[in-house]
């Protein structure tokens, strides 16, 4: 049994994962509602919480499982903020000392890249390490508020990054352009509401970096626009537009995490056995349905990360502990350090 903790941002969660069987049980308590009322993460406030709420998950978890069984502790140590890292990490080294098991670091974006495989165990953990081969090499792309970036994960399980995002994160758009048209936080969900009643052709904004061959991308052009576009409208014109400033705006951002992923199959020349999405802007369902679509052309599955598993969570930190075995921290003792700007490879 590998018990692990996550507290990167703004979610505390707790999971237990037995590889015979899968999770065992997940914990998390969110703060986005406390968050909400200062319109975006509070570093100070999110780290206070870890260490309010902590103990209870974890008392939450020893009446659902048996905590003798555990032979590891796995952490989140990096990236994310530093002090809430610290939180999670001191935790975790206190059950490591306590229960003498050793301590696991692991990436939280490495989670990501791991979780779309957790439902794929869950179907059959006996059959699971035969099976991924079927999915290996993988193209991958991590989509949330704070990293966006597109990833290989190769038959012997390395990661190798192709790109990312040279200025905002695809969700950090979402977010902002939610904040300059007075939406509340977290602005993703938000502008996806008010999409569906809208027109994703009503206004022109920018899709990024448009060369083909480059893989990059780039979001703050796409935010400028929108507030180019909302200085030249009154706010009478702005709240009876509302609906298709918000669909043109997430389909521009779509459209370029759609174009560049396909740009990258291309370039593997047909090389990808599967397509991966994970991520908290994973749960858009416009994301999600172009980016099936877009595994369908190329004739290779689509795997894509349960919703549970897409935002900040310890299930993807337990199930990486275990199926990751080139870039989880296994001999990591006591002075397991946080890497706050940790890249995922």
């Amino acid at each position: 049994m590998i018990l692990a903790l996550e507290s990167s941002c703004d979610e505390t969660a707790v999971a237990g994962f037995d590889p015979a069987r899968g999770l065992a049980g997940e914990w998390v308590h969110s703060q986005i509602a406390l968050h909400a009322r200062h319109g975006g993460v509070v570093p100070d406030l999110a780290t206070r919480e870890h260490l309010r709420n902590f103990p209870p998950l974890l008392e939450r978890a020893k009446a659902a499982i048996d905590f003798s069984r555990v032979t590891r502790v796995a952490v989140t140590n990096g990236p994310g903020l530093a002090a809430c890292l610290a939180i999670g990490v001191a935790a975790a080294k206190s059950l490591a000392l306590a229960w003498r098991v050793p301590l696991l670091g692991v990436n939280h974006l490495r989670g990501h890249v791991w979780s779309p495989f957790i439902g794929l165990h869950a179907e059959a953990p006996g059959d699971f390490e035969t099976r991924l081969g079927a999915w290996l090499p993988q193209l991958g792309l991590i989509v949330s508020g704070g990293n966006t970036l597109l990833f290989t994960l190769a038959a012997d399980r390395r990661v190798s990054v192709l790109s990312s995002t040279r200025d905002d994160a695809a969700g950090e758009a979402l977010d902002k352009g939610a904040k300059l048209l007075g939406l509340g936080y977290p602005g993703g969900p938000l502008i996806e509401k008010l999409a569906a009643a809208g027109r994703p052709d009503a206004f022109d904004f920018p899709r990024g970096i448009g060369r083909r061959d480059e893989l990059d991308f780039s979001f703050s052009g796409v935010k400028t626009s929108l507030r180019y576009q909302i200085e030249k409208m009154t706010s009478a014109d702005v709240q009876v537009r509302l609906p298709d400033l918000c669909a043109s705006y997430q389909q521009a951002v779509l459209d370029a995490l759609v174009r560049k992923t396909r740009a990258a199959l291309l370039q593997g020349g047909g090389g990808y056995r599967s397509l991966g999405l994970s991520g908290g802007v994973a749960n858009n369902g416009g994301l999600r349905a172009e980016m099936e679509d877009l595994a369908r052309s190329a004739e290779i599955p689509f795997l894509a990360a349960q919703p549970r598993h897409t935002g900040d969570n310890a299930g993807m930190i337990a199930f990486a502990a275990w199926a990751d075995l080139t870039g989880v921290e296994r001999t990591a003792g006591l002075d397991l350090r946080i890497e706050p700007g940790a890249g995922v490879a």
